[in-house]
């Protein structure tokens, strides 16, 4: 749930020799109650249905199922092919010399980038990122990671750990995205930060970086739950 949470788009996988099962529609219920805005369906394991007909079925069926759950059934994309067979058919030199199956994967992608459109980050307001995870290097110190939901960071800047505990300034010493180094990050990264002087008992899940002074700790909330 708080991987979806953070998505912009989905790709919702569905077998075309089985058609949408039990699990395809709590995949596309929680999409929606977590705020999954877009969706892109790719209709897998077409190498085993031989009639084409058959696959119009299930491509009406999914169609559906999205409408039931408040997506534009109709109007999301649906790309048929075999993960397996583009898989075992890709070579170093696919991308020149594909066979169909690869093609189909490189058309979702291109229709993922197309139709799932970009959100506007919120990069003007005050640095925010709730915590994830957290691990320790040995040699360099404490990493948190997660996603930031708001403003931008910098390598050298100070941020406050709030939450749960006494908060805590500290100084970001490292910034690190899909195992590269970066100098800033923005909102929507999901970034690993590196942090002076915390040791790893210090900061947990649920927990947040934050710009100093920007956010304050509160013991009651309101909310919305799913059950």
């Amino acid at each position: 749930i708080t991987g979806a949470a953070q998505m912009d788009g989905a790709i919702l996988v569905v077998s075309g020799a089985d058609g949408p099962m039990p699990q395809t529609k709590e995949h596309i219920l929680l999409a929606k109650q977590v705020g999954v805005p877009a969706i892109v369906v790719f209709l897998n394991k077409a190498d085993q249905v031989d009639d084409d007909e058959l696959l119009e079925l299930v491509e009406l069926e999914i169609q559906e199922t999205l409408t039931t759950y408040e997506y534009p059934g109709e109007e999301i994309p649906i790309i048929t092919g075999s993960a397996l067979l583009a898989l075992e058919s890709l070579t170093e030199n696919s991308i020149d010399n594909c066979d169909k199956w690869v093609q189909k994967i490189y058309d979702l992608m291109k229709t993922v980038d197309e139709y799932i459109p970009l959100p506007k980050r919120d990069t003007e307001k005050p640095f925010l990122m709730a915590i994830e995870n957290v691990v320790s290097i040995t040699g360099r110190g404490t990493v948190a990671t997660g996603r930031v939901e708001r403003g931008m960071i910098e390598v050298g800047q100070t941020v406050e750990l709030v939450g749960l505990k006494n908060t805590k300034e500290t100084i970001i010493t490292g910034l690190e995205m899909f195992q590269k180094t970066l100098e800033k990050s923005v909102a929507g990264d999901n970034v690993g930060i590196l942090l002076r002087g915390i040791q790893k008992e210090e900061i947990q899940r649920g927990m947040v970086l934050a710009k100093p002074s920007s956010i304050l700790p509160h013991q009651h909330f309101k909310a919305q739950v799913y059950i």
